[in-house]
């Protein structure tokens, strides 16, 4: 048997081809560079292979499409599974279309086709500064809807393909979002001429097929209004979600707080920023929306740049699976004289007051003011203003002295009626209403006067501030008659008070001191005091300092107009009281025609039968009772 031998020189071998393989491999190994190109290949081969799985995910195709470069395939892949139907207008970039008339210069962003800023070239603010309604992404308007491809699509996402251009004097701005030449999404602008209301429509054409009409349409707006004026509390107090419904119904949201309506029919809403607005009007009233306002000012001394945040959803309809709804926006001034050159009664996003008091304003002061400043100085109207009316009211003023001046003749009888049944108080009141009546002197004679200047009072606290007219409009120290005067800055910030000290509030409660120290003596010589009643001697004494120090707290941060307003009001008040007092009245001759009145038969009218009647009854039911516990 052969014996096997070891092949040293084949082990060798194999050896050595084992080396060299080693040798090869160490020397061919990547280097971290080329490890770093391969795991980026890796990568976006993923990216690649995600992006054929059907995305429906609008954030995943933007992730996607943000991270690669525009020439990428995948790019356009990418826009195509956000886009769906809409991937044919991919290539549509985003930019700002600009366009002005006399009066709006306006920015449209092309990415959601709505305006990036709206400036009003003929108003600036406290500091000179532009009026910018919308700026710096404080709007949005979007459409949100879904397609026939399970995809939902929010138009202020996507970039859409402008067309600007002229027809006759008015400038047309037109976006479409398109699927294809023939059919498209387009949002379109009117811009008319030395006009601040635009034409707005939404149209779809030949999208039947692409919207899905089992889901709503829904429309977004929102904005964040920009603070204009030197007090921001004071501009929030008149900075509120107004609308129309229901065929003409005005209603407000809350101006502090937050709060959330949704109403019927709702033919336009206004983010009113006290003397500016954005107003969405409908051609035909939306069905239902959903209305929001959150006050954004906390603190005003931080809080300085936004005042409210407003929002508004709402439901198109679909005709045929396709939008065509026209509407208007307007931007500019809350003015009436602006506003009431419109339909739809947009003058009464106003705040004139409700009621009889919005009335007053709109049918006397509004016609009044407006003729009075046509000719002139705004500082000078209101002046005047105030004189025709305190002269128009001097009639309840004087009825007013003499109910007051005929209770003070009266005072030693009524005295001596409260002596004579100081032990039956009934009796003391009827007897004292009968001496009244007989003599033509009641003390509700002196209130009905007082409460026929109620609605005048109030109609003019709530017409200052909001007339537009005062605006930036300069009297004596006061550099704007619709905000407070500065006579004085404060290092510091008193509570409800300011940082400031206004003159023409100080000079209001002064005048209002003297003038009720003088109607107030008067009053005290009136009824005496009755057993269960409050002391009115006493009130009217608190009164004569409360009044005043609350003119002088509460109106340092108001309308400088109104101030003034109640100054000469006051000062003209204590005129006539004057004139009627010392000219006019004859106590003699009063007290004469009291006695002539008291010797008269008086003929009673029911009430004064009924009230005698159950006083009558009273008294016998307290007599029967005296009588049981005899």
């Amino acid at each position: 048997m052969e014996e096997k031998k070891i092949d040293t020189k084949s082990i060798i071998g194999f050896v050595l081809i084992f080396g060299i393989l080693l040798f090869m491999m160490w020397q061919n190994q990547p280097t971290p560079e080329e490890l770093a190109e391969k795991e980026k290949q890796e990568q976006v081969a993923k990216q690649k292979e995600a992006a054929k799985q059907e995305l429906t995910s609008v954030k995943e195709a933007e992730q996607i499409s943000e991270q690669l470069p525009e020439n990428d395939s995948l790019k356009t892949l990418a826009l195509q599974n956000k886009l769906g139907a809409f991937a044919y207008g991919a290539n549509a970039k985003e930019e700002l279309i600009t366009v002005e008339n006399e009066v709006l210069s306006l920015k449209f962003n092309t990415k959601g086709a709505y305006l990036a800023e709206v400036k009003l070239k003929k108003h600036t603010n406290f500091n000179d500064g532009n009026i910018f309604l919308v700026k710096d992404n404080n709007s949005s308007f979007n459409l949100n809807f879904g397609t026939t491809d399970n995809r939902i699509l929010n138009t202020k996402d996507v970039n859409f393909a402008p067309k600007v251009f002229k027809n006759g004097e008015n400038t047309i701005v037109s976006f479409k979002l398109n699927v294809s030449d023939s059919k498209f999404l387009e949002y379109k602008y009117v811009l008319k001429p030395n006009d601040y209301m635009l034409d707005f429509s939404i149209n779809s054409i030949g999208l039947d097929q692409v919207i899905n009409s089992s889901k709503e349409v829904d429309l977004e707006w929102t904005l964040k209004t920009i603070s204009h004026d030197q007090s921001v509390s004071y501009e929030n107090r008149y900075t509120r979600l107004t609308y129309s419904y229901d065929d003409g119904e005005i209603d407000k949201l809350s101006a502090t707080g937050e709060d959330e309506e949704i109403e019927q029919d709702v033919k336009w809403l206004s983010f009113r920023q006290h003397f500016f607005s954005s107003i969405l009007v409908a051609d035909q009233p939306f069905n239902k929306m959903t209305l929001a306002s959150r006050d954004l000012v906390k603190n005003e001394e931080i809080d300085t740049l936004f005042t409210k945040q407003y929002a508004a959803k709402s439901v198109l309809d679909l005709k045929s699976n396709n939008l065509a709804s026209n509407f208007q926006l307007y931007f500019g001034p809350t003015d009436s004289k602006i506003l009431s050159q419109y339909e739809n009664d947009l003058e009464e996003s106003i705040p004139y007051g409700w009621g009889i008091f919005g009335w007053i304003n709109k049918f006397l002061f509004i016609p009044l003011f407006d003729l009075l400043s046509g000719f002139l100085p705004y500082g000078i109207a209101i002046i005047v203003m105030t004189v025709l009316i305190k002269l128009a009211m001097s009639f309840v003023q004087y009825k007013q002295y003499l109910s007051q001046m005929k209770m003070k003749i009266l005072k030693p009888e009524l005295d001596a009626i409260r002596e004579k049944y100081k032990n039956n108080k009934l009796k003391a009141q009827q007897e004292t209403m009968a001496l009244q009546s007989k003599a033509g002197a009641s003390p509700l004679a002196g209130c009905l006067p007082a409460l026929i200047q109620m609605p005048v009072f109030y109609a003019l606290f709530t017409f200052f501030p909001v007339a537009f007219a005062l605006r930036q409009k300069k009297f004596l120290w006061a550099d704007d008659l619709s905000s407070y005067d500065v006579v004085a800055e404060l290092p510091f910030n008193i509570p409800l008070y300011g940082d400031h000290v206004s003159l023409f509030p100080i000079l209001a409660a002064i005048a209002i001191f003297f003038y009720m120290k003088l109607t107030t003596g008067q009053q005290q010589m009136q009824a005496p005091q009755q057993e269960g009643m409050p002391d009115m001697t006493k009130i009217m004494k608190y009164m004569i300092y409360f009044a005043p120090i609350m003119m002088l707290i509460f109106f340092n941060n108001y309308a400088s107009g109104l101030s003034l307003y109640y100054f000469i009001s006051n000062l003209i008040s204590i005129g006539i009281l004057l004139v009627i007092k010392n000219l006019i009245l004859d106590e003699d001759k009063i007290l004469a025609k009291i006695e002539v009145n008291k010797s008269k038969p008086k003929k009673e009218n029911r009430f004064q039968k009924k009230m005698k009647e159950m006083m009558e009854e009273a008294e016998k039911q307290k007599n029967l009772q005296n009588q049981k516990k005899k």
